[in-house]
């Protein structure tokens, strides 16, 4: 299945269906009339949340979805059928934008079950029976159906994750991922070998996060260079991000500040999230060597880093279990049930 995180998609809802003029003949009654039903309601347009999902995929092949009109009224005070509704099921994480600017937030779905009204439908219009009065007992009035809404909105697919690997393409993100979790992306010796965001729960301790691995950047990323900087989106939940720097290329500094100027180059505020930086491929050099570019980098940039191997796993524990103490700080402290006491009986009482 591929990967789509962002969709265009026109909704309206069904119109009202028209009331209904109509006056009773039946033979043997005494006093005639109007008779004319209700119009039903036209159908509205929902967006749900649901589980199974994970990418905006069904989204690329149909971006039409249009509500049914409510059936008319009839004789007898018959009111028409009320139509279904259309549902749009999203994956967790869709954001739903309206203008073209995707600018207005109508919706966040975040849970499974999440369920959103986009679109109402218009209501039925009414009969005759209900315009006739002392001066008026034959009235031929009945109202049309109102009319439904239609707009355009944006799906804009934001995966829910505690933590987000971002560094230079060949970092060895993918590696660390498939080192820290179960999951297998796909890992080779050229640049940009992930070309969507990967998944994958890291278990440290008995406890799980989920951590999220994204295309590598490079420099002018935020202005399109490379993949661009449009998988960003899917970090902007995430608690911490893990910096992870190549350790044999000529200058780690450089490779670092890349990255930072991305980040605020994109905004969201991404570039003020705490982040773990971490030296990868210390396999391939010598322990000492890797030792002094690891204080050097650390003096520079003023931060602490860490030295680790995601292909041998040297390293990996110790930053996962960083990453997990950093994720459970930030996690909402359920409150503890208050216990209520006994009360004692003082005796009788009204």
């Amino acid at each position: 299945m591929k990967f789509l995180d962002s969709a265009k998609v026109f909704v309206k809802s069904g119109d009202g269906g028209a009331g209904a003029v109509s006056f009773r003949r039946e033979k043997f009654i005494e006093f005639g009339g109007p008779d004319g039903g209700d119009g039903g309601r036209g159908g509205s347009v929902f967006v749900e949340c649901v589980d199974g999902l994970n990418t905006l995929i069904d989204y690329r092949y149909q971006q039409h979805f249009k509500a049914r009109t409510g059936n008319h009224g009839s004789g007898r005070l018959r009111s028409g059928a009320a139509s279904e509704d259309v549902v749009l099921k999203v994956p967790v994480g869709t954001q739903v934008l309206e203008d073209d600017e995707e600018q207005t937030l109508i919706a966040d779905m975040t849970a499974v079950g999440q369920k959103v009204l986009l679109c109402k439908g218009g209501d039925g219009g009414r009969g005759n029976d209900h315009f006739k009065s002392s001066v008026n007992r034959a009235p031929r009035r009945a109202d049309p159906g109102w009319p439904g809404a239609e707009k355009w909105i944006w799906l804009k697919l934001k995966l829910i994750a505690d933590a987000g690997l971002i560094g230079l393409p060949n970092a060895g993100k993918s590696t660390f991922l498939s080192a820290a979790s179960a999951a297998r992306p796909k890992i080779a010796d050229y640049p940009f070998t992930t070309l969507k965001p990967q998944l994958g729960v890291v278990g440290i301790d008995e406890q799980e996060f989920v951590l999220a691995d994204l295309p590598g950047l490079i420099e002018g990323a935020h202005e399109g260079a490379g993949l661009g900087d449009r998988f960003l989106a899917h970090v902007e939940r995430c608690t911490i991000l893990l910096h992870l720097i190549d350790i044999t290329q000529e200058d780690p500094k450089a490779a670092y500040r890349t990255i930072r100027r991305e980040l605020k180059g994109y905004g969201a505020g991404l570039a003020t999230k705490k982040e773990i930086i971490g030296l990868n491929k210390a396999d391939a050099m010598d322990p000492g060597e890797a030792e002094a570019i690891r204080r050097a980098l650390s003096k520079s940039i003023r931060k602490p880093v860490f030295l680790l191997s995601a292909a041998t796993r040297t390293g990996v524990d110790q930053v996962a279990r960083r990453l997990l103490e950093e994720v459970k700080a930030a996690r909402p402290v359920k409150a503890a049930p208050e216990l209520s006491l006994p009360v004692e009986d003082t005796g009788w009482h009204p």
